[in-house]
């Protein structure tokens, strides 16, 4: 796959130089950064029918996976490169792809997340991903993966769900419940006939946005299903532009 080179991302360089890869069995995140920014960059919209984000929640007795939708959005691009980019995901849209959505369980499971335990949407009902960085994919730069509490259930590994082809480490400020951590993963993106797809998939630690329900560093004990895994897999697919706006 053919991966844009630049000094930005996608989903949120200005000031990433990178020094290491993704750490751990979760992405490697820190205070917000600068959001990058480019002159003489052309701006293309979000498909927004064709872009989505995913999700798996897990706990040691089960999981549940599901999407969420993404309303607008633009990719900023110079020549054949990524130089800013800006999203924004309609928390309220979440959806369980596991459950039937006619079922009480989806119901209770989709309020619960909905709820000031999880993602507060009454307050706090869009999150944002800004572009801040883009550095080429390098392979030795990922971490062995660390190891999580084994269960049947054990979210899975970065390395077992880094996505296909690899081409760069995008970084990006990600907004959620009004909490702004910037985080660094590996993603694959491909421009074809002025159409950008990008697509990754990694691992976020939910506690450094607030999302404390459950949450296992408190769990006295784990082997009794008393806690959810803090360790929540997160993928994106993202299309841009048509075949004539480049």
């Amino acid at each position: 796959m053919k991966f844009l080179k630049s000094t930005l991302s996608i989903i949120a360089v200005a000031a990433l130089v990178f020094a290491c890869g993704p750490k751990g069995s979760t992405v490697e995140t820190s205070d917000a950064k600068a959001v990058a920014t480019s002159e003489e960059a052309v701006s293309v919209a979000v498909n927004t029918a064709t872009s989505h984000v995913t999700w798996i929640g897990s706990k040691p007795a089960g999981r549940h996976n599901g999407s969420i939708g993404i309303t607008a959005g633009e990719i900023s691009v110079k020549g054949t490169e990524i130089v800013a980019g800006k999203f924004t995901i309609d928390i309220t849209s979440l959806k369980s792809l596991d459950m039937e959505e006619t079922s009480g369980s989806y119901g209770k499971l989709v309020g619960h997340l909905m709820s000031a335990d999880f993602f507060d949407a009454e307050n706090h009902p869009e999150a944002t991903f800004e572009v801040t960085g883009v550095a080429t994919f390098q392979q030795a730069s990922l971490e062995a993966d660390k190891e999580e509490f084994a269960t049947e259930f054990t979210p899975a590994k970065l390395s077992e769900i880094l996505v296909d082809n690899p081409t760069h480490f995008i970084s990006g400020n990600l907004t959620m419940r009004g909490t702004t951590k910037n985080i660094t993963f590996p993603a694959a993106v491909v421009i074809d006939g002025g159409v950008i797809k990008a697509k990754a998939n990694f691992n976020i630690n939910r506690t450094d946005w607030g999302l404390m329900y459950g949450d296992e560093a408190g769990a006295a004990d784990k082997a009794k299903d008393k806690f959810i895994y803090n360790t929540v897999n997160v993928g994106f697919e993202l299309e841009a532009g048509n075949a004539t706006s480049m």
